[in-house]
This record gives C-alpha cells, structure tokens and sequence, in this order.
C-alpha cells in the first residue's frame, strides 16, 4: 500500500475537485499491461486502479498484481481488489471492491482494518447505497449507465441519482458502466467523484491519449 496516496479525496463532504478517473483493469493484465497501466496513468486525473480479473487461481492473481501494484504506488493511484476480501489482505492492497453478494462491508472492514477503502456496488438502488453507508463503506458505485462490453449489466440508473446522492450524502459516488469521453460529461455534472472506466481505455490503441480524452469532460 502507498504510504503516500492521499485518501482525503474520499472524504470530501462537498466536490470542490475535478472528477478523477477509477481504471477497471481488463481480463488479461499479463503481458505488456503494466506498461499499458503507466501509460494510461500518465495521461492525468486517475486516482484509482481496480484489479478484476476472474478466473484465475489466487497464487495466479497474486502474480499478476504484482507489477501493477507496483505501478500505483509508484504513481501515487489507489490499488484497488475487486470482489475478494482475502486476496486484498494477501497484497495489502488500499482497498477492495465489493459487489452484491461478494461479502459484507463490515466483514471486510473486520478484516482490512480502518484504513483500507472499501466500495460497494449499489446498481441503481438508492437503498443498497444507504445500506452501505450505513454499513461503514467507503464509497458508493452507481451503474451500468450505458451498455458495457466489460460486465453487462440490466440495471440503469439515471444521472440523477448521482445528484441526490452528492446532495444528501458526504461519501463519494462512482459512475460506472460503458462510460466514454463522449457520453460523460452528464455524469460529471450530476455529481459523480469518480468516473470507473475500463474498455474506452483499455481498447484504444494508445491508453495514454484515452485517458487524457476525458481530461475536459472531467473539469464539469
């Protein structure tokens, strides 16, 4: 875990900073994606990299976290572990993510320790993100707002529950769900802290230039 990742940006009651991105890794993060990682990073305003991948043996996802993990703390991202609150412990990583049904935040909260950052997916159900609030989480995802070819999803929620969450609540929301340099910008001024972005990255040709494609859409 970087000692040196500025978590405050979690915590803010009010935005009073630009949105930043949150990567959602690809399937396949073997190979030349540590490369393609710090690439995309370099493009500016990523806060946080969420590793997903299934499929794999733990001993597996352990190596292949490795170089990546790498990557953030040198870059000063958030290391994020989806769905397994055991693999986040095993790396240390600064947060995991969890989804319906994939653990309880307070389960992980017993078991990662104060500091870790843990997120919930909500859908596009105000009651599941009161829920988590509740619950000690330490972020909310709202989603898929658009047709993702990363994780398809049935649930839709309109922009506007960002706005009422950011309105009522002090803990920051994510959108997620085939979010693009084009289709964003609604989502950012209904309130969205974090924009979690996986395939308009991942599937250009340059992750660097993709990433720096959202840079005005993230100014609001």
């Amino acid at each position: 875990m970087s000692d040196d990742f500025d978590f405050s940006i979690f915590e803010a009651p009010e935005r009073t900073h630009p949105s930043q991105l949150y990567l959602i890794s690809p399937q396949d993060v073997g190979g030349d994606f540590p490369d393609r990682l710090r690439a995309a990073i370099a493009g500016g305003n990523v806060a946080a990299f969420q590793l997903r991948v299934k499929g794999v043996g733990s001993h597996e996802l352990a190596v292949l976290a490795k170089p990546l993990q790498e990557v953030c703390v040198e870059k000063d991202v958030a290391f994020i572990v989806n769905d397994d609150i055991a693999m986040a412990k095993r790396l240390n990583a600064d947060g995991v993510h969890l989804g319906q049904g994939d653990g309880e935040v307070r389960e992980a909260r017993a078991e990662l320790g104060p500091s870790v950052q843990i997120g919930v997916t909500c859908h596009a159900s105000r009651h599941l993100a009161m829920e988590a609030g509740e619950a000690g989480a330490d972020y909310v995802a709202f989603g898929a707002f658009h047709d993702s070819p990363t994780k398809p999803s049935g649930h839709r929620p309109d922009p506007g529950v960002l706005s009422w969450w950011s309105s009522l609540f002090e803990l920051p929301c994510v959108a997620i769900g085939g979010i693009t340099a084009e289709n964003a910008k609604p989502l950012v001024r209904a309130g969205a802290d974090f924009l979690a972005v996986s395939s308009a990255v991942w599937q250009a040709d340059d992750p660097r230039a993709a990433v720096a494609a959202f840079a005005e859409t993230l100014e609001g």
